[in-house]
């Protein structure tokens, strides 16, 4: 079964102190209200979501394009919500930003680092992804932008093509065709999650990789990120408590990124890897079902 449009998950990258291997010089200083396109697009998303207009069985507002890096992808999966008791919005949205903290809850990242920053909130980076055995591991490279809206959180990213991360023998190339989540505030101390994602994983995948990812990877994903919220907060007192560049972007050492130096990845120009005839009784129990 071709992964083409297929919902998997998507680990979506976010932000951090993790950098690139050999980053460059830091660039000029970023534009002062950013607001890359595509992210206005998601916002139109996100708060009909939040205002009632839209559903987790169907959201609909329209995706916009990131300027120079042509068409928007097709509309998302549904998404996947968790309500998380005694997690602030803005608690919930620094985890999902903290790179040095992931680790502590996303046993399937391989590696992830930021390439280079476009504006005060979209950058590049990277991202590897622990696929239970006998499948291939997957990585991504993707354009990620976040938008604070008002007491509510958005951060999306797709996958782009950049010419010094090219695929990589050792992994799959997959695709992020639109990844995002809306962290809505849901009263004093607490907020609502929506995760909605549409990847392409390339390779040819049996039906039972991708229905069993469907039914259960997202919403344990989802689980363990609110449980890292709830311990977020020591752990961050421990661990350089001021250290926030998503907040902060003069903490921002990242070198700049051109969007001409960008385009977007599609999924028919890279190598189909065939792994139908996998057979489900040989995937590996790993955290993946955990």
């Amino acid at each position: 079964m071709k992964g083409q449009g297929h919902p998997f998950v998507c680990p979506a990258r976010t932000r951090g102190r993790g950098q690139a291997p050999k980053p460059g010089p830091a660039g000029p200083p970023c534009e002062a209200h950013p607001k890359p396109a595509v992210a206005l697009g998601l916002s139109c998303r996100a708060s009909s979501v939040a205002q009632g207009h839209g559903t987790a069985q169907s959201p609909r507002a329209q995706v916009g394009t990131a300027p120079g890096l042509g068409a928007a992808p097709p509309p998302l999966s549904p998404q996947t919500r968790i309500s998380c008791k005694d997690v602030p919005a803005e608690t919930l949205y620094d985890v999902l930003h903290d790179t040095r903290y992931r680790s502590k809850w996303d046993s399937n990242m391989i590696e992830t680092y930021d390439i280079g920053r476009l504006t005060v909130n979209a950058d590049v980076g990277y991202y590897s992804w622990k696929c239970p055995s006998p499948l291939k591991n997957r990585d991504f490279v993707t354009l990620r932008s976040w938008l604070p809206l008002g007491n509510d959180y958005m951060i999306i990213n797709y996958s782009v093509k950049h010419p010094k991360y090219p695929p990589r023998k050792d992994f799959v190339r997959a695709v992020s065709l639109q990844t995002g989540y809306l962290i809505k505030a849901n009263g004093d101390g607490a907020c609502i999650l929506y995760y909605l994602t549409q990847v392409d994983p390339r390779g040819s995948l049996p039906k039972w990789v991708v229905n069993r990812v469907s039914q259960f990877v997202a919403p344990k994903a989802m689980k363990k990120i609110y449980k890292a919220g709830l311990k977020y907060p020591e752990w961050k007192r421990r661990h350089d408590p001021e250290y926030k560049p998503w907040v902060y972007p003069e903490q921002n050492t990242l070198p700049s990124v051109s969007l001409a130096e960008l385009s977007v990845q599609h999924a028919d120009s890279l190598e189909n890897i065939d792994e139908t005839g996998l057979p489900e009784e040989h995937l590996s129990t790993s955290d993946h079902e955990a």
